[in-house]
């Protein structure tokens, strides 16, 4: 079974555009970054969100047969009051590499942020810092050879949505792991700075909306599929 379908038959990437969802949204956020990780200070509501939700769009995985959310990420558009407005990567981090962002028009640049999945979906505790991924049967794996697809299909919502409001290039701050999982997908992480202490040690990074596809599918063209959800053309 192609990785795509595999995924299809036991999650579901949905677009968090309602009020209900980014409040799931939120509250997931919380259980990671103010529960698991510590990272942000806990609120008595229980959810995690911060100035830049104001202008961000969201996406969810929902595992189909528990109705649980397992997975998150979001964009941070440029905002429509102030075109010039930093970009958190952009305040907290050191950024060493400034020329590189100016190659992008501003109102195509924005902010892949709050990449994070449940702890009840991620590796083994030796693992924990790392995405999960999961075999064709939708059962937690644990071997080094398994399907990435729940790393992929993050990806693909944060594509889907650069699609939807004409962003071509990402700036992010990530921690180094995530470019270990990432780099043998094909998806390339440009650095421009180093590390600093951000919601745990972070460095600055950009990413080409177009190159990444391009990438990803001469590396393997069913994980472009997960990326665009489209099928590739065999010979």
């Amino acid at each position: 079974m192609r990785i795509l379908e595999a995924f299809n038959q036991y999650f579901e990437m949905i677009p968090a555009n309602t009020d209900e969802l980014r409040q799931e949204v939120y509250k997931l956020r919380y259980q990671v970054y103010c529960l698991e990780h510590k990272f942000l200070e806990p609120s008595a509501e229980g959810m995690e969100y911060d100035e830049y939700d104001a202008h961000s769009c969201h996406y969810l995985i929902q595992h189909k047969e528990t109705k649980s959310y397992m997975a998150t990420t979001r964009l941070i558009l440029p905002s429509n009051k102030n075109i010039e407005e930093l970009f958190p990567a952009e305040i907290h981090s050191q950024i060493d590499n400034t020329e590189l962002l100016k190659t992008v028009p501003r109102a195509n640049l924005a902010e892949l942020s709050r990449f994070c999945v449940s702890k009840d979906f991620r590796r083994r505790a030796g693992e924990q810092d790392l995405l999960i991924t999961y075999d064709m049967n939708g059962n937690l794996s644990r071997g080094k050879n398994s399907s990435a697809s729940i790393t992929l299909a993050l990806f693909a919502g944060a594509i889907k949505m650069s699609s939807e409001h004409n962003i071509q290039c990402w700036i992010a701050s990530i921690e180094p792991a995530l470019k270990r999982v990432v780099e043998p997908l094909g998806i390339h992480i440009i650095k421009i700075g180093s590390l600093a202490d951000y919601h745990g040690m972070r460095f600055p990074c950009t990413i080409k909306v177009d190159k990444l596809l391009q990438d990803v599918g001469e590396k393997n063209p069913e994980y472009l599929e997960m990326l665009t959800g489209k099928k590739t053309s065999t010979l």
